[in-house]
């Protein structure tokens, strides 16, 4: 009975930490969102003049035999813009100070717990973070990982990508559509 009510209360105390991870990754994201929110409104209307402008000279040229050049030129301007906008973002995350990417990495160890109970950490060589700081059992350099993390079972049979990059690109192809209406109306 004793033995019941131990794992019952390990259970509770597991549960409430995972909650809490769980709010201060949201928190972190929504914070993440936001910057990226308002670098995007920036480059949107420094990159909105250049378009105008450049769409006002198109429209100077004869419409018939230019009509899908400028289609062209504009969507390929629209790419160029979304392309920056996800590389910017994504070197803001890579270049975030160690404090923060600390906490984030500690975030994505206790979120891959639940799938790896005790994950080995592959990460770039140009972070220094240590097994201890990090809560896992190794940690593993890998030069071709730029920033994030790849969590790993021991037996390397179960795998989580936590890497910026592919997080971020995750969030951009669920969300480009939206990042467009936005960006171009």
């Amino acid at each position: 009975m004793a033995l019941t009510n131990v794992t019952q209360e390990i259970l509770r105390d597991a549960e409430q930490r995972s909650a809490a991870i769980r709010a201060e990754a949201a928190v972190e994201i929504e914070k993440i969102k936001a910057d990226a929110d308002v670098k995007i409104a920036e480059m949107k209307e420094r990159e909105d003049k250049k378009l105008k402008d450049e769409v006002e000279r198109l429209k100077r040229q004869e419409v018939s035999s230019s009509e899908l050049e400028s289609k062209k030129i504009v969507l390929a301007k629209k790419k160029e813009i979304l392309t920056e906008a996800f590389e910017k973002t994504l070197a803001d995350l890579e270049n975030a100070p160690a404090d923060v990417k600390l906490a984030q990495y500690k975030a994505m160890v206790e979120e891959a717990k639940k799938v790896i109970a005790n994950p080995k950490a592959v990460m770039s060589e140009n972070d220094s973070f240590t097994a201890a700081d990090l809560g896992v059992s190794e940690v593993v350099k890998d030069g071709k990982i730029r920033a994030g993390l790849i969590l790993q079972s021991e037996d390397g049979q179960v795998e989580v990508d936590m890497q910026y990059a592919t997080l971020l690109q995750g969030i951009w192809d669920r969300e480009i559509k939206s990042v467009s209406d936005i960006l171009f109306g």
